[in-house]
């Protein structure tokens, strides 16, 4: 797909990060996009982003959903039917996720699931909902967000993320399959697996809203026992202070990202334009690619946690 304009694109997570960067993108190059987000405050300043940025007459609609209920993005489908007054789309970009749910082993289920059915049931909930209307045009394409966590299940040693790794590796997996079965049965429609590196946004803080309902809420004790891992004495700290660690990483993960989810979403829209069915955003992506395909037998050793960040100015 070598022209976005006049098509029409839809997005999940595109209050935020690169879902928002996504849009306004897209909208710059004359594309019709529909949103959805859980957040209808963040999509209202990305559609009016969009609206500044956006070529004219190019439509934003914007729909509150949970991409990890089947139903609501169902309902989301016939909306952008209705919304964008259109039969068919050229573009569906499995973008929303969220962090969190770390250990299967003494974490809490109910967050662990959330966490999987949201980066994992999210993209198959949007490939079986908008498929249809992909069926209809004349090219598509099909873009699924896993992360370099669909190919190396670690942040670090001693620091589970089990739920995220396990969704992202699905969402690789997935693709791949996709790719022979379209090929296969809807020749038309393309598809590629994006691999982000640490990228700017706000997903620590998003995760912890959508996952305990309150950005600022924050497990002390889960914390100081993530710090022990480190090396870090917690025993002279008050709870509050803790609470403070967690929300300045939160932001320090944002603000000190190697890539920008700006340059993100070029990197993605123009790996879309060349035809790429693996999509790696960022060095740190490239890098760990390349040394995990080197190496799978030590790619969970403290060596090569430190080898990564040392050659990446990686901090997670």
């Amino acid at each position: 797909m070598k022209d976005f304009s006049g098509k029409f694109a839809v997005i999940t997570g595109g209050g935020t990060g690169m879902g928002r960067e996504l849009a306004i993108q897209l909208a710059a190059e004359g594309c019709n996009v529909a949103m959805c987000d859980v957040s209808a405050a963040n999509m209202a300043v990305t559609k009016q982003l969009c609206a500044e940025q956006g070529t004219q007459g190019t439509r934003v609609s914007t729909y509150v959903a949970d991409v990890s209920v089947e139903d609501q993005i169902l309902a989301w489908a016939t909306a952008v039917r209705r919304e964008l007054d259109t039969d068919r789309i050229q573009q569906l970009i499995n973008n929303a996720g969220i962090g969190g749910g770390g250990s299967i082993i003494d974490g809490d289920r109910v967050q662990w699931e959330k966490t999987f059915n949201v980066c994992w049931g999210g993209v198959y909930n949007g490939v079986r909902a908008f498929l249809p209307l992909m069926m209809k045009a004349s090219e598509a394409h099909i873009v699924n967000t896993s992360s370099v966590n669909g190919f190396w299940a670690s942040i670090g040693p001693g620091r589970s993320h089990s739920a995220y790794c396990a969704a992202k590796f699905a969402v690789k997996g997935f693709t791949e399959a996709l790719i022979t079965d379209l090929a296969a049965n809807a020749p038309h429609i393309k598809c590629s697996v994006v691999m982000p590196g640490h990228i700017g946004t706000e997903i620590v803080h998003n995760s912890r809203k959508i996952l305990s309902g309150s950005e600022s809420a924050v497990d002390v004790a889960g914390a100081r026992k993530m710090m022990a891992t480190w090396g870090v004495d917690t025993s002279s700290l008050s709870d509050e202070q803790v609470q403070q660690m967690v929300l300045a990483q939160a932001d320090a993960f944002r603000d000190n990202a190697p890539t920008s989810a700006a340059q993100a979403a070029k990197i993605i829209l123009d790996g879309v334009k060349a035809g790429k069915w693996r999509i790696l955003v960022g060095k740190d992506a490239e890098y760990l690619d390349a040394k995990v395909r080197a190496n799978p037998e030590g790619a969970y050793t403290h060596e090569f946690y430190q080898d990564l960040v040392k050659q990446t100015e990686w901090r997670i």
